[in-house]
């Protein structure tokens, strides 16, 4: 069906299934149609952002629409989670009995728990339930909604929060449904805390030529780490690693296991990029939520850089009520053990996860226990002393060792393919194979190659192009802009390469 209007044709069917939820082209950042969605919405943003109801309308229904592009009907899920947590933080507020504000914290838990539970691992139970043969029971056609894991947690902060008397629940419904929906961190987080967001809501939005500047550079950087080097790196090399890895050699899977090493990172801080500096185009402020990880010369400093607003969520909603550090030692290993262990449940319903999560949690046990020896080993005479740089070195290389062999068992689809990729690497290395694989895959490495260097850029870097970007004016920002989104279209896979994250 078309229709013509004056000299254009217009397909009418076409643009109704570019406007409605298409499953195997869900709307995300790295989308083409998210570039003409963001530009509209920037357009009427002009207007209303001084406006504060209007304003606070226009973001909940653009947000709506989004998730719908995103995942389909499944969007009415946050709707019915903002509901319930709205009611139930208002309600925990004003009772003064102690055991009533629990219930109703415990009430909030087990709704938004269970939903995730539901979706996200009921076939995970079943499986195992089916192999040690107390039933047999069929798996469910369930669709995992984007986005659950991430707003799951937002909403128990706000409720956790609520009960421990550290945050006033918001009077209106419209803002809570905005600090919910706010469409830039809605389908791969970062995961935001109601306390440093919604107190932005109501106030008067003052936009800088240096937000202007920031959010240009990282929009583009993280446009640049998703599409120019993470997905290049997986579609041309990685995934032929992992998805076959007894036909390459052990020098070959050591070098997808770095190659992975990058493409998670540049894959999810990309897009944690692209999300806070689209906040930050918008007047509202979302905290770092990835810090230079693989400089890491501990696995405790890596949980301190990787995923910052998971790892601080955890910290303080799960580590901390099983008690942290205030214990004694074995239940601080024991918590710590816990909560990774859950922390990686979280990442996906499958034992590769848990086993992923226990090795950080037995890792960070180890660190804690060895932190004391550290600081008695270097002493305060040897802390800007060549020795202390060179451990340094040596203990950065460990972590990021450390955690690229936890990537294999991530990565893998199964313990039998992790087994395999590492019986390759120390029993199949065959280094004299390496010249020849550099030769086959140049591109991909110097790639990879960049990703590292640009991973290792001291931050002066950052802040040293934010201000040229501040000083140029508006036309030579949007110059910037189309240059660099041409460039990134030249060099785009042919299809679409979901997010890593997307799956949690």
């Amino acid at each position: 069906m078309s229709f013509s209007f004056g000299n254009i044709d217009i397909d009418v069917d076409k643009l109704i299934s570019q406007l409605t939820y298409n499953a195997k082209d869900p709307l995300l950042f790295n989308s083409g149609f998210f570039l003409f969605f963001f530009a509209l919405f920037l357009v009427g943003y002009q207007f209303l952002y001084k406006r504060k109801l209007l304003r606070v309308i226009y973001f909940i229904l653009f947000s709506l629409y989004f998730f719908y592009k995103a995942c389909g009907f499944y969007f009415g899920f946050i709707l019915l989670s903002a509901v319930v947590d709205f009611t139930l933080s208002k309600w925990m507020y004003i009772t003064k009995t102690k055991w009533k504000k629990k219930a109703l914290l415990i009430f909030s838990i087990v709704i938004n728990l269970g939903l995730l539970f539901y979706f996200k691992y009921t076939n995970f139970f079943i499986e195992i339930i089916n192999d040690f043969h107390v039933g047999q029971l069929k798996p469910l056609s369930l669709i995992l909604p984007i986005g659950i894991s991430f707003y799951t947690f937002e909403n128990l902060s706000y409720t956790i929060d609520v009960y421990r008397g550290k945050f006033k629940p918001v009077k209106s419904f419209f803002d809570y449904c905005f600090f919910l929906t706010f469409f830039p961190k809605l389908v791969m987080g970062p995961i935001v805390r109601a306390s440093d967001f919604i107190p932005q809501i109501r106030k008067d939005i003052v936009i800088s030529d240096m937000d202007v500047a920031k959010g240009l550079y990282l929009i583009l950087g993280g446009l640049f780490k998703k599409v120019v080097i993470s997905d290049y790196i997986y579609v041309n090399y990685v995934q032929y690693i992992f998805d076959d890895p007894a036909h390459h050699s052990g020098i070959e899977c050591l070098f997808g296991v770095y190659g992975y090493a990058m493409v998670i990172y540049c894959d999810f801080s990309g897009y944690s990029d692209m999300a806070i500096g689209m906040a930050k185009w918008m007047g509202f402020t979302i905290n770092e939520n990835f810090d230079s990880p693989y400089q890491s010369s501990s696995i405790t400093e890596f949980w301190r850089r990787w995923h910052m607003s998971l790892s601080s969520w955890l910290k303080d909603y799960l580590y901390i009520s099983l008690g942290g550090n205030r214990v004694g030692k074995f239940r601080q290993y024991l918590n710590l053990m816990i909560t990774m262990l859950l922390g990686g449940l979280w990442h996906g319903a499958s034992f590769n996860f848990i086993v992923w999560g226990g090795m950080h949690g037995l890792a960070l046990a180890f660190d804690k226990g060895i932190k004391s020896i550290k600081y008695r080993v270097l002493s305060t005479k040897y802390k800007v002393s060549r020795l202390n740089t060179l451990y340094l070195i040596l203990c950065t290389l460990i972590t990021f060792h450390f955690v690229c062999f936890c990537w294999i068992f991530f990565k893998a689809s199964s313990f039998h393919d992790a087994g395999i990729i590492l019986t390759q690497i120390f029993t199949n290395f065959n280094a004299p194979a390496f010249l020849p694989m550099l030769s086959a895959y140049v591109t991909v490495f110097g790639v990879m190659l960049l990703g590292y260097i640009i991973h290792f850029v001291p931050k002066s870097y950052q802040y040293f192009s934010e201000k040229f970007l501040s000083k140029i004016t508006l036309a030579g920002r949007i110059l910037v802009l189309f240059i660099f989104i041409w460039i990134v279209i030249q060099v785009k896979q042919a299809h679409q390469v979901m997010p890593i994250y997307l799956q949690f």
